[in-house]
């Protein structure tokens, strides 16, 4: 795997995100990285992620899988490309969909692995489908449609 993960490529000003800008102090700050073929990122809840004692809130695993899947969107596209993700013009992806499926109950006191490999790709959209395991369980599982970021939309942030 990279040292470098998929969100430090991001630019500052791209880099608020609550699921995975490193410039917002109150976000998760997930970080990404290949794994092969897959993607990887993990994360450990803290006790304020808790839905019931004892188990993770469902809309943590649901935000896990998006911003996990947006940046997977992106480091495909630029590999794809065969891109460096510091290259120009920079890509950002969108949810434009986002579908969670819990399967198992997840633990809190567990560190969570979420996976994700790329069913689709195209110049607009990538479809990405997630995995999010605690302790070698697979507790949800995700589809993202990941839309490139329209420039209508990125000329609003600058």
């Amino acid at each position: 795997m990279s040292d470098k993960a998929f969100q430090d490529y991001y630019p500052d000003k791209f880099n608020q995100c609550y699921g995975c800008g490193s410039h917002n102090p109150h976000g998760h700050q997930i970080k990404s990285r290949w794994d092969g073929d897959q993607s990887v990122a993990n994360f450990t809840p803290e006790a304020y992620h808790t839905a019931v004692p004892g188990f993770v809130y469902g809309g943590l695993i649901a935000s896990l899988i998006d911003c996990h899947s947006t940046g997977t969107a992106a480091a495909a596209t630029y590999k794809a490309q065969g891109r460096a993700m510091d290259s120009e013009p920079g890509l950002r992806f969108v949810t434009a969909s986002l579908h969670v499926d819990y399967l198992a109950p997840t633990p809190i006191d567990a560190q969570l692995e979420i996976r994700a490999t790329v069913e689709e790709l195209t110049e607009k959209k990538v479809v990405v489908v997630s995995r999010v395991l605690a302790n070698g369980t697979v507790c949800a599982k995700g589809k993202v449609v990941a839309a490139r970021m329209p420039s209508s939309m990125e000329k609003l942030i600058d």
